[in-house]
């Protein structure tokens, strides 16, 4: 059995946060190529970033969606999914 296969049943959705253009000099001119940063999860707790580059879009997308799959952390949620973090107050006298 695989090590990740229990991962390819859950749907996951991407979000592509930036895609930016990078050039390489060499001696014989600029070489183009694109970098792509994916944000992938269940919207369950389960979240992984990734980053691909190729010398196209649509490949440097994928590239940053297997490499997400393989970077999930999970995150722990309140029951009305949100993240529990500590809140500070201050208003007038009371803190």
């Amino acid at each position: 059995p695989r090590r990740n296969e229990n991962i390819n049943d859950i749907k996951f959705i991407e979000r592509l946060i930036k895609i930016s253009r990078v050039t390489k000099v060499t001696k014989g001119g600029k070489k183009l190529s694109f970098r792509a940063v994916v944000v992938i999860g269940d919207e369950n707790g389960q979240v992984g970033v990734g980053v691909g580059k190729a010398e196209d879009v649509v490949n440097a997308f994928k590239k940053a969606k297997t490499d997400g799959r393989k970077n999930l952390i999970n995150i722990p949620l309140t029951k009305y999914l949100s993240i529990p973090h500590g809140v500070i107050g201050d208003v007038g006298a009371c803190k």
